[in-house]
C-alpha cells in the first residue's frame, strides 16, 4: 500500500482558470495610505493589508462607535428613532465639524444619526454621550439631569471588548484628539461589519447623500458617495495627527467590500485614493467556488472489491476569496493510500482534496466513498490469487 496522488484528474477542472501564477512576495497593489485593508464582508476574508494592526488615531472615523452603541441601543429597545435628546450648552459651543444644534432644545435621535454620520458633527455625538445613560433617557428638559460623557466612553470601551476590537480604546466619542483615543484599522473594518451584519435596518443612514439641519445642508462627506458607483458610505476622519481616512463599504454584482484607509496627505488624496482603491478591491479580487459539495471529484482503486474504483465525494464547498491571479495558479490532488481494501461503506473517509495556491498554505479537504463497495468473496478471492501467480512481475516490481 503506498499514497497515491492524483493530480491529473483535477487539473483539468482547474486548468481553466490557468495563467502565470503570481510569486509569493508580489506586491498586486499599493497605496499612499500609510495603512490600508480591504475585507470581502460575506467571508470576513481579509484580502489586502498595510500595518491594519498598528493602533492609531482614528480621528472621526471612530464615530462609528458611537453610532454603533446607539444601533445597539435601539436593538435593545432601550431607546427608538423618535425618543429626543436634550442639547446641552456644552454640545451646542463644541467646535470641530458641526451638525449646528441649538442649545436647550431636544433632537430624535434619527436625526442625531444623520447628523453624526453625514455631516461628522461632534456636537450630535456629545447630545448623545450626555443623553443616552442618563437615568431619565427621552425624558431630560434640563442641563443637570444629563449624564457625565465619561459614562458613555466606558460604555463604548465595555462595548469594544464584547465585540472583540482588541486594538481599541476610547477617551471621547467625537474622535477628537486624545493619546487614550487609538484604533487599528482591522478593528475599523471589523465594526463596519458589525454594523452591517448586526443593525441592517439602521444601515440606509450611511447612505444619506446629504442632510439639512437648522437651515444647512451638508453633503455626505464620504468621497464614495458621489464617485463610486455601488457606494454606501462609513465614515471620514481628519485631524492633524492622523492624517485623512476613510471607512468605506461598496457592493457591486452582488459582492461587498469593506475598505479603510488612513494616514493620507489631504482631502483630494483621499478622494481619488478612496474611489482608485475601492476599484481595484473588486477588479483585482474576485470569489470562486472550484467545487460543490456533493461533487465528485475523483476516484480511487479498489483492490478485492466487485467493482475496480469507487468514485469520491465532497461534503464542503470548496470556495476561495483573493486575488484572481492567485486563484488562477490554483493546483489540485486527490490524496489517498491505495487501492483501497474491499469491502467499504458508503460515505466512508478515504482520501484527501488537497487545495495549492500561490503564496498561501495547503488546504485539505476529506473525501467520502460515494457508495458501498462490497467485496469479492471466497471464490474472488481464490481466483483474484490464482491471476496474481500467474501474472509474471512487470520491470518496475522487479526493480
Amino acid at each position: 500500500m503506498r499514497a497515491r496522488f492524483a493530480t491529473f484528474i483535477l487539473f483539468a477542472l482547474l486548468s481553466v482558470f490557468a495563467i502565470q501564477p503570481a510569486s509569493a512576495s508580489e506586491r498586486y497593489f499599493s497605496t499612499k495610505a500609510t495603512h490600508a485593508i480591504i475585507v470581502d464582508d460575506a467571508s470576513g476574508v481579509v484580502l489586502y493589508d498595510k500595518n491594519a494592526d498598528v493602533p492609531i488615531p482614528p480621528a472621526s472615523m471612530s464615530k462609528l462607535m458611537t453610532v454603533a452603541v446607539v444601533f445597539d441601543a435601539l436593538q435593545d429597545g432601550q431607546i427608538s428613532l423618535d425618543t429626543e435628546f436634550y442639547v446641552s450648552e456644552e454640545a451646542w459651543r463644541l467646535g470641530g465639524s458641526k451638525m449646528f444644534v441649538l442649545v436647550d432644545t431636544t433632537i430624535p435621535v434619527r436625526d442625531l444619526l444623520k447628523g453624526m454620520i453625514v455631516a461628522s458633527g461632534n456636537d450630535a455625538c456629545l447630545v448623545v454621550a450626555q443623553n443616552l445613560t442618563a437615568p431619565m433617557v427621552g425624558r431630560i428638559d434640563h442641563e443637570s439631569q444629563l449624564a457625565d460623557p465619561a459614562d458613555f466612553v466606558a460604555l463604548m470601551n465595555r462595548k469594544a471588548a464584547e465585540w472583540g476590537l482588541a486594538d481599541s480604546s476610547f477617551a471621547n466619542p467625537t474622535g477628537l484628539p486624545d493619546p487614550g483615543q487609538r484604533m487599528s484599522l482591522r478593528d475599523l473594518a471589523r465594526l463596519a461589519r458589525h454594523i452591517i451584519h448586526t443593525y441592517p435596518e439602521y444601515f440606509e443612514f450611511f447612505r444619506l447623500p446629504e442632510f439639512t439641519w437648522s437651515d444647512i445642508t451638508q453633503q455626505n462627506r464620504n468621497p464614495l458617495i458621489a464617485g463610486f458607483d455601488g457606494a454606501e458610505g462609513m465614515k471620514t476622519g481628519h485631524t492633524e495627527e492622523a492624517g485623512f481616512g476613510v471607512v468605506g463599504s461598496a457592493t457591486v454584482n452582488g459582492q461587498r467590500r469593506i475598505m479603510v484607509l488612513a494616514g493620507l496627505g489631504s482631502m483630494n488624496e483621499r478622494v481619488s485614493e478612496a474611489n482608485r482603491v475601492m476599484g481595484l478591491a473588486f477588479s483585482e479580487f474576485d470569489t470562486r467556488k472550484f467545487f460543490s459539495a456533493g461533487d465528485i471529484v475523483g476516484e480511487a482503486e479498489v483492490f478485492m472489491g466487485q467493482i475496480d474504483t469507487v468514485p469520491l465525494k465532497l461534503r464542503n464547498d470548496v470556495s476561495y476569496t483573493m486575488h484572481r491571479r492567485k486563484l488562477a495558479g490554483a493546483r489540485a490532488e486527490l490524496v489517498y493510500t491505495g487501492p483501497l481494501k474491499a469491502p467499504l461503506d458508503a460515505n466512508q473517509q478515504v482520501a484527501v482534496l488537497r487545495i495549492e495556491l500561490p503564496g498561501e498554505e495547503v488546504q485539505e479537504y476529506p473525501l467520502f466513498t460515494s457508495e458501498q463497495v462490497r467485496g469479492i468473496g471466497l471464490f474472488g478471492k481464490l481466483a483474484e490469487g490464482a491471476r496474481a501467480l500467474l501474472t509474471p512481475p512487470s520491470a518496475a516490481d522487479i526493480e
